[in-house]
């Protein structure tokens, strides 16, 4: 394999041959982030190549220097800014190669552009646009960026566009590639010619994880008279302060610790008595007695204050679970782990 043309060799026997010229160390490195089926192949691969020759191994090394360059200008401007910085350092056609061959592997989505974009500046454009309209470019936004702009809308909007964002299957090209053309302005976009999947159940969980407490309840309250049963599948998906008791000990000590006193007192002070309890038992004695002396004269506090401290400490449990550190069940499972 080692002596083939270059261009004869499909993308595992390339891969094979970059991580053996990389060693071990960033070979191990990139195992973590694939599956294990996708590590099953490549092993595969990787054990059938015998000798690298040292040309193919420079022209691969070569080609993928050149895509990730490439995935860096796309990251920096979208695919049009790309495309004209690597004309001019590449030439028209080996661009062109390069960008056809990173959108097909990586399947751009619609709305790069946007994505770069400011929430607010989305929102001018879009708060006055039909509702299907809007959950059809929530759904492509970062989470993050949805969620603020949800936040904003106006309060009788907002469970109906999440509804819309939940209840979303396929969309076709041609209509995602309308709705592009209403907000692009300045930067171009790639349009994929078949049909995209966007939206569902987990799209508009991403969407209430990103808006604030009290846009999230109020949404939530909507839902639960519009569809009951659309509500409790979403709530089954999302973590909230009070599910803290769904956690495992250690976990809930990991969150302790990584958490500000002053939001945990905030959080605690209108908990119930179950979250109360679970979250002292994870505590030391003196650290428990603490609490509930400053608890007691605290005196009243505002509701504002304690969604926002409660925010914050299921922020820190989410970014917790996405760096693998804790476990979270979804949808009332049991088998948490930490």
């Amino acid at each position: 394999m080692a002596k083939q043309d270059p261009n004869k060799l499909n993308g595992k026997q390339k891969a094979a041959i970059l991580l053996i010229s990389m060693g071990p160390d960033v070979a191990a490195s990139v195992y973590k982030h694939l599956s294990e089926e996708e590590i099953e192949k490549l092993t595969l691969e990787i054990s059938g190549v015998r000798k690298v020759d040292s040309l193919v191994k420079e022209e691969i090394l070569e080609e993928f220097h050149s895509i990730a360059l490439a995935q860096d200008y796309i990251s920096q401007g979208g695919i049009g800014y790309a495309k004209t910085i690597l004309e001019k350092a590449l030439g028209t056609d080996q661009a062109a190669v390069i960008i056809n061959r990173l959108t097909s592997s990586l399947q751009v989505r619609p709305f790069d552009f946007a994505r770069k974009a400011d929430p607010g500046q989305i929102l001018n454009f879009i708060q006055n646009e039909h509702p299907q309209t809007i959950a059809l470019i929530l759904s492509y936004l970062d989470s993050a960026q949805a969620g603020h702009i949800l936040s904003e809308l106006p309060q009788e909007m907002q469970a109906d566009i999440a509804k819309r964002i939940a209840l979303m299957d396929s969309t076709s090209p041609e209509i995602i590639s309308e709705v592009e053309q209403i907000l692009e302005r300045k930067l171009s976009a790639n349009v994929t010619h078949d049909y995209t999947q966007a939206g569902g159940i987990e799209a508009v969980v991403e969407v209430l994880n990103g808006v604030d407490r009290s846009t999230e309840r109020t949404i939530l309250d909507a839902l639960e008279i519009q569809d009951p049963g659309l509500a409790e599948e979403i709530k089954k998906r999302m973590f909230v302060f009070e599910d803290i008791v769904t956690l495992d000990s250690r976990a809930i000590q990991r969150v302790i610790r990584d958490c500000e006193n002053e939001d945990l007192l905030l959080a605690l002070k209108v908990s119930s008595d179950e979250v109360k309890e679970v979250v002292f038992k994870n505590m030391s004695t003196r650290m428990v007695e603490t609490f509930k002396d400053e608890m007691e004269f605290m005196g009243p506090v505002r509701l504002r204050d304690v969604e926002e401290a409660q925010s914050r400490i299921v922020a820190i449990i989410r970014r917790l679970e996405e760096a693998g550190e804790i476990v979270v069940a979804r949808g009332g499972g049991d088998d948490i782990i930490v």
